[in-house]
């Protein structure tokens, strides 16, 4: 065992040197020339840029002076210099006399010149018949402005190269030949201290995965060995912090779970619920032994089975309103998500939102809406109507019957201007734009002035308001005009629904560092299914608060929102037949 080791790892290291020093061989072979062309061609071109400046900078006649330039730049940078004019006519070169130009061929199909004539720069390498040898060819434009004057030609034989590079590769080769016969003693010696070190850290990696992660494999070396040993240690230290890790991560989920106000609810491919949630026990009123039960052994809801089985049948996400009875209605906004591995089945994840109270709210608002339509259309109607009457002339001979109409159509705008009016106030008093002026007020005299307005309505009712104890306390904290506006509300209300003769009764009394207002009327009283919701906008109870007695229906709207301003709460008893009572607390100044 320890020998086919050894000579295992011998040949391998043997290998690898033959391997990469024949690769290196081959890569040196294709792309020596062209890296040692490469760095001469950019050498070139820098050299053709400085020539090119040279040329512009000095000669204010290029193809007079062409000659001139050619060889006194070709005397500096040691390379042939050409100068050819755009039609391909040699002006200049500094291997050929200015005698001998007119005998050069035409150079404008040269590769180089149209490279440089279309692109701004030209090469090529290729056997030159002038010189004859191989050279590498540069070329630039000469422009003044944006016209070109001429193309200046730069070329250098590459005899030089190819010596250079038969002497690389016979370094290359003898490097190679001593390469493979160091490699054979140092791959004996490294493959025997490799071998016993392996062995080592693989009866402790052994160990490693035994669970024994306390274990740690002596670190001797430090090549890539002892970097293995290192490595190994390592690893075993994070997969030790790895299932610390889990189990802090799966408390932490548990947390999450436990502390999420949706229902979460795992289940596997056969239906056993493997995961929930307390939100989700709570929703169903479920025990604490859900998990490891078919989902139709925890709940009987007809329409939560269904919404599984369309599932597991589609095998696709479903989001769906599922209503259920536990008490009381509930709706549920459930996220059907089926769990899959390709074709494999793993099971599905429901999350259940109740959204009892969004739908609630929703129902509340589709009714505020019908009551401010209905509340808008009707003196609309009757305007409109009695309008077109007396537009079309036909109570023109009749004036007693058109100033009725008229006052009919006055008070119905009025009263379309007073819901208005209530709409802004309470749509002011929501936004939390309003400013409150308060200070130190008598309730006495808020509450007088409040009876003064409505005194005579209630007169004609044979209405009698009482006063009790308006004293205690003497002053509350509060803005006057808008403590008025409350008892302006409640008052009118009370004189509305109070019978001919009724009473109405305003105390006060101290709770505390609050002052409780009440008015008290003997009307015929709220059904207790209707209290809940008699501060809502526009609603109205049908047995008693009918459309006929008048009011905007936005009052008791208004006065709770005014009473929360003031840091107050507003309440309401009522028993139908005897009377309510609405009650409304203000800081005690």
């Amino acid at each position: 065992m320890k020998i086919r080791m050894q000579w295992k790892l011998m040949a391998s290291y043997l290998s690898l040197v033959l391997l990469m020093g024949g690769a290196l061989s081959v890569y040196l072979n294709h792309t020596l020339a062209d890296y040692l062309v490469s760095g001469i061609r950019d050498n070139l071109f820098n050299e053709a840029r400085l020539a090119r400046l040279t040329a512009s900078r000095h000669s204010s006649d290029l193809y007079r002076d062409a000659p001139a330039l050619a060889d006194a730049i070709g005397q500096e940078i040691k390379a042939r210099v050409t100068i050819i004019a755009t039609d391909g006519r040699v002006i200049g070169d500094s291997q050929v006399g200015t005698a001998d130009l007119p005998g050069l061929e035409n150079h404008l199909q040269r590769p180089e010149v149209q490279q440089a004539l279309v692109t701004g720069n030209g090469s090529s390498i290729r056997y030159s018949s002038t010189l004859r040898t191989s050279m590498l060819y540069v070329a630039l434009p000469i422009r003044t402005g944006d016209k070109t004057n001429a193309v200046l030609r730069l070329a250098l034989p590459l005899a030089d190269l190819e010596k250079t590079g038969k002497s690389l590769h016979t370094m290359l080769g003898a490097a190679l030949a001593v390469a493979v016969i160091l490699s054979l003693l140092f791959s004996y010696i490294l493959s025997r201290v490799t071998s016993h070190s392996l062995r080592a850290m693989t009866a402790s990696a052994a160990r490693i995965g035994k669970g024994e992660f306390g274990r740690r494999i002596p670190v001797r070396t430090r090549d890539e060995l002892g970097e293995l040993a290192q490595v190994m240690n390592d690893m075993s230290e994070r997969i030790k912090g790895q299932l610390d890790r889990l189990a802090a991560e799966k408390n932490r989920l548990d947390t999450i779970l436990r502390g999420m106000g949706e229902g979460l609810m795992v289940t596997d491919g056969d239906g056993v619920v493997t995961l929930v949630n307390p939100a989700f026990r709570n929703l169903f009123a479920l025990g604490e032994d859900v998990e490891g039960k078919q989902l139709i052994a925890i709940t009987r809801h007809p329409d939560l089975h269904e919404a599984y089985r369309r599932v597991l049948s589609t095998d696709s996400e479903r989001i769906e309103e599922l209503t259920i009875q536990l008490g009381e209605e509930k709706t549920l906004l459930t996220h059907w998500v089926p769990l899959q591995d390709g074709e494999t089945r793993l099971g599905v994840v429901a999350v259940f939102h109740d959204i009892s109270d969004l739908k609630r709210l929703e129902k509340v608002r589709r009714d505020f809406v019908a009551n401010v339509s209905h509340e808008l259309r009707t003196p609309v109607t009757v305007i409109k109507g009695y309008a077109e009457t007396l537009l079309e002339g036909k109570l023109a001979a009749d004036p007693e019957r058109s100033a009725r109409f008229l006052g009919i159509i006055y008070n119905h705008a009025d009263r379309l201007a007073a819901i208005i009016g209530d709409l802004l106030t309470l749509s002011e008093l929501e936004s939390g734009d309003l400013s409150l002026e308060v200070s130190p007020i008598s309730l006495e005299s808020t509450v007088n002035s409040a009876i003064a307005l409505l005194g005579e309505a209630a007169e004609r009712k044979g209405i009698s308001i009482t006063c009790d104890a308006l004293n205690v306390p003497a002053k509350v904290l509060a803005d006057r005009g808008r403590l008025e506006q409350v008892l302006i509300n409640l008052l009118d209300n009370a004189i509305k629904y109070t019978p001919e003769r009724g009473s109405i009764t305003i105390s006060s009394t101290l709770e505390g560092e609050m002052a409780k207002l009440s008015v008290a009327d003997t009307g015929p009283g709220i059904p207790a299914k209707d209290i809940p919701r008699i501060f809502e906008r526009f609603y109205r109870v049908d047995s008693s608060r009918r459309r006929d007695q008048g009011g905007t229906g936005l009052g008791l709207s208004i006065v709770k929102h005014i009473v929360q301003l003031h840091g107050g709460t507003v309440t309401v008893s009522s028993t139908p037949g005897k009377g309510s009572i609405f009650s409304f607390t203000l800081r005690a100044a």
